[in-house]
């Protein structure tokens, strides 16, 4: 699977089918690991200028398909006309990813659709797990690196640093017997590391400022 399946199933809880987060850290989350699988494959880069304002830009450096429908399409995205700056590829990646994931992974066996009401009124739509055995294996990978010690593989890594760039962690990984604290600096440890080369882990920094970016236009959009 590709690494924003992965993030998609960890930030989705297998019982209910709802996010353990809310819906713009799910969303930036898994639009950031497309981001940085692009990154990783040598497709796109991020580049930051110099001067006294410097500037991050994610370009796309080269064009040649993946073969993957999911990335071909957001590296065509992130090509396309619009601003380079992280936040704006984001938004461009992340319209329609998370339905058009859910829908693999239902495909797949993975994830069941569930659709019902609340209050009889008003529709619900939720994807609890079918098959749980890739994401527990995947779930099994991460405590070891975050609390055995293990060192993690460029795919382990970038999920810890998307999952810790919107403060999931201590959800996906819980009773570790870890304070929430610790866990959660562990986590920040291995992201500041290798995270699939130079190049993704450029594309994971810049992920990580437009997490907080969106996460503020969100809260003042909330409270206005």
């Amino acid at each position: 699977m590709i690494v924003a399946e992965d993030v998609l199933l960890l930030l989705t809880d297998d019982a209910s089918g709802r996010s353990l987060v809310d819906g713009t850290r799910r969303d930036i989350a898994v639009a950031g690991a497309v981001i940085a699988e692009l990154a990783a494959a040598g497709r796109l880069e991020a580049v930051t200028s110099d001067g006294l304002f410097s500037r991050t830009t994610l370009r796309v450096v080269d064009v040649a398909p993946l073969g993957d429908e999911v990335l071909d399409e957001a590296l065509a995205r992130a090509a396309g006309p619009g601003s380079a700056s992280p936040t704006a590829v984001l938004d461009r990646i992340r319209k329609g990813l998370r339905e058009r994931l859910y829908a693999r992974l239902v495909e797949r066996g993975v994830l069941r659709l569930a659709e019902g009401r609340v209050l009889g009124i008003f529709p619900t739509t939720t994807w609890p797990a079918a098959d749980s055995l890739h994401e527990a294996e995947v779930r099994r990978g991460l405590h070891e690196v975050l609390v055995v010690g293990r060192a993690p593989t460029p795919h382990e890594a970038s999920l810890v640093a998307l999952l810790s760039a919107v403060d999931a962690v201590p959800k996906v990984l819980p009773g570790t017997g870890l304070p929430n604290r610790e866990l959660k600096a562990r986590a920040k440890q291995v992201a500041a590391g290798d995270v699939g080369g130079e190049a993704a882990r450029k594309a994971v920094e810049a992920v990580q400022a437009a997490v907080m970016a969106g996460l503020t236009a969100a809260t003042v959009a909330s409270s206005s």
